[in-house]
């Protein structure tokens, strides 16, 4: 999953590099924009992963110490 995952943010990367590049060639701040919010989706998809996963193995946790109680 990590690998899909870092896969997707290499390409929302590249794109973002080209929107930017696409900026600069024309001078067009839209291009700045979609840039920057392209560059801003790969952070967040990064960190809700591993806040994700973190989440999850918190869970996982509870869920083994709730049943070694019984």
């Amino acid at each position: 999953m990590l690998i899909s995952i870092l896969i997707i943010d290499i390409a929302l990367v590249a794109w973002s590099v080209h929107l930017m590049q696409q900026a600069a060639r024309y001078r067009e701040s839209s291009f700045v924009l979609a840039g920057i919010l392209v560059a801003i989706s790969a952070v967040a998809m990064v960190v809700v992963y591993f806040l994700m996963g973190s989440c999850i193995d918190h869970l996982t946790q509870m869920s083994h110490h709730a049943y070694s109680y019984m």
